[in-house]
């Protein structure tokens, strides 16, 4: 196990973050960077899987929250294509406020480059969904890489989404009012989730990924490979620059493995951006931050959307860093919850 993370009280964004960038940030943002990096954010060398396994909760986001055993909640099992069980944890509105049921159903993905999160990472927006909307939540703890091949959290996804609608009168949901977001990673797996669901007749009423990686950009070798110029503009930026990306790269896609993920998952898991087929999908609503690597791949799965014929909101949040949605206490990350819950309600004919 590392040593504790020891803080840098002399750290200074205008030294450590490049002008360019620094200048469109937030600077609320700013602010919680520079207190997070004084006050001791886990450093390079101590960011390791054997770390981070060995003491997730160390690494964890301030705003992560254990809610096993509260009030209105259920643990679950999903049993995944190739027998692989997964953890679920379902949470209910309140009945007092929102009735009895059945409920509509948003199930999420966490986001952790498909290596890091749990049932803690999401949850405060959990709880507040389905306090605000009245809807009932299904967090799913897909399998992570490296102990589990990447793509096997498709599967994972795919099987939960199948359980909620098979098991929905024991699990009170309404079996015609389905949604699923993520944040980054999370996002990946709804977008590939969009089009499993369109193709098997499953009639999702939306989507909602934030920040979503839309290419395959674990395999580039270098940063510049990008199309997008987002990607080059922050590559160097706070939250989540072009090394961790590589970081996150060498965990689940390394060299010796590509040759064997290629041949087990279709090229547009890899990069959704390349699926085949733009039609007849779910509606969707894409958040991306302006100051994020990600944002103009984002935005990109957005428009083929809008070509394909889909109803398509994309909202950009202005001085933003990727994973922003998770950041607690921030003016944007509020407004973020905020159109969260309008829309889910929106979508699920929601009106109180």
């Amino acid at each position: 196990m590392s040593a504790p993370p020891e803080g840098n009280p002399q750290y200074d964004p205008v030294k450590e973050i490049e002008p360019h960038i620094l200048a469109q940030l937030d600077p609320e943002f700013v602010e919680y960077w520079t207190n997070a990096q004084r006050k001791g954010a886990p450093n390079k060398e101590q960011f390791t899987i054997e770390a981070l396994r060995a003491n997730p909760e160390k690494f964890a986001r301030p705003s992560a929250i254990d809610t096993k055993g509260f009030k209105g909640t259920l643990e679950k099992e999903v049993t995944s294509e190739d027998g692989a069980k997964v953890p679920v944890r379902v949470y209910y509105p309140d009945e007092a406020k929102h009735g009895p049921g059945p409920y509509p159903v948003h199930l999420n993905f966490h986001g952790g480059g498909f290596v890091v999160g749990d049932l803690t990472s999401d949850a405060g927006m959990n709880l507040r969904l389905v306090e605000a909307a009245g809807i009932a939540v299904v967090d799913v703890n897909y399998r992570h890489c490296p102990e589990t091949l990447w793509g096997k959290c498709f599967q994972d996804a795919w099987a939960a989404l199948n359980w909620a609608r098979d098991e929905a009168e024991a699990l009170n949901f309404r079996t015609d009012s389905f949604t699923a977001g993520g944040i980054s990673a999370g996002g990946h797996i709804v977008l590939v989730l969009q089009h499993l669901a369109r193709d098997a007749g499953f009639p999702l009423k939306a989507i909602l990924p934030t920040v979503p990686p839309t290419t395959d950009l674990f395999l580039f070798k270098y940063y510049t490979v990008s199309p997008f110029a987002s990607f080059k503009e922050f590559y160097r930026g706070p939250v989540l620059p072009w090394a961790a990306i590589k970081w996150f790269g060498g965990l689940t896609m390394p060299e010796d493995k590509v040759a064997e993920l290629k041949s087990l998952w279709p090229d547009w898991y890899f990069s959704p951006l390349r699926a085949p087929n733009f039609k007849g999908l779910a509606p969707a609503f894409i958040r991306t931050g302006a100051c994020d690597m990600l944002r103009d791949e984002g935005e990109a799965y957005g428009h083929k959307l809008i070509a394909g014929g889909n109803k398509v909101t994309i909202k950009r949040y202005l001085g933003m860093p990727h994973t922003f949605a998770r950041l607690e206490g921030l003016t944007q990350q509020a407004q973020y919850e905020v159109d969260t819950i309008e829309y889910l309600k929106d979508v699920h004919g929601i009106h109180q």
